[in-house]
């Protein structure tokens, strides 16, 4: 009976060091806007190891746009906290075999929120590739199958772009507004304007916010805690536990095909975002195909 007492007591305490603590926060922020209001630009900020000259007024203002939007929108920051546990590991092991800069991984996330998105423009996947560029870089695109939502390929596929375009311009920005607005539009704008500095260029309106998104996210992302987004570990979304089976021929019926292999045709979708429809064609004759179904 004693130890009841003491555990109920235990209990109240508790309960009321965490409605204290709450009402405090409240006495404090009554509300989230007053909270943004109280929280400013870091003094410094940096991509790819490439310094933001905060220090330029104009370049600051540019910058304090996309972190106060950003921070208006916390449930799009909470989800892109939670999707990076899906998708950061198997961006970092792909951007470390190409001995990239890790950064790179957040250029993803400013272009599909870390989802099978697609845009206004017919960008496809969690790099964003249109059809024609996807097709330069290697992947399948066709009313069967959509290779720009194959995540580890399209990572590759980006990685290939990103790497060409840094070899041409011998700068991680500039590679990244080229993946934007493309190389030669950014290759015609430093030879128009005469300059080789992303700050000092006057692009379009798209292209001229981008470095400066991709930093925002990238500053929130790693110091999630500082602008009062608490997601844990425990509750990112884990990537998924797959084996892999070759194929290599036609499935006429994906479904059925499933059920062969002990699963279902949902998961089979939900595993393999890049096939579009309920059958698989014959692959090229250099590789098979790599269905992933669940772990067993």
């Amino acid at each position: 009976m004693k130890k009841i007492v003491i555990l109920l007591l235990l209990i109240v305490i508790v309960n009321s060091c965490y409605s204290q603590s709450k009402e405090i926060e409240r006495a404090v922020y009554p509300n989230y806007f007053e909270f943004i209001s109280s929280l400013t630009l870091p003094e410094k900020l940096e991509l790819c190891g490439e310094r933001i000259p905060l220090e330029i007024p104009e370049v600051r203002e540019r910058a304090e746009r996309e972190f106060y939007l950003l921070l208006q929108q916390p449930g799009q920051v909470i989800l892109y906290l939670k999707r990076s546990g899906r998708y950061f590991p198997m961006f970092e092991r792909i951007i470390k075999e190409y001995n990239m800069p890790d950064d790179i991984k957040y250029l993803s996330v400013a272009e599909s929120a870390l989802y099978q998105a697609r845009s206004a423009k017919d960008a496809v996947g969690l790099w964003q590739f249109i059809e024609g560029t996807a097709r330069a870089y290697g992947l399948r695109v066709d009313k069967e199958v959509d290779e720009r939502r194959h995540p580890e390929k399209s990572t590759r596929a980006a990685m290939q772009y990103l790497r060409r375009a840094y070899n041409r311009f011998n700068n991680w920005l500039l590679a990244f507004a080229s993946y934007n607005m493309g190389a030669e539009g950014v290759a015609n704008n430093l030879d128009f304007q005469g300059t080789n500095n992303y700050f000092d260029l006057f692009l379009n309106e798209e292209t001229s916010r981008y470095i400066f998104r991709i930093a925002i996210i990238k500053e929130i992302m790693e110091n999630p805690e500082k602008y009062g987004f608490k997601v844990p570990s425990w509750e990112r979304y884990k990537p998924d536990r797959t084996r892999k089976i070759k194929v290599s021929s036609s499935i006429a019926n994906l479904a059925e095909w499933a059920k062969s292999q002990g699963t279902t045709y949902k998961n089979v979708k939900i595993l393999n975002p890049w096939i579009l429809g309920r059958s698989l064609p014959t692959p090229k004759s250099t590789e098979d195909w790599v269905v992933e179904i669940p772990e067993k």
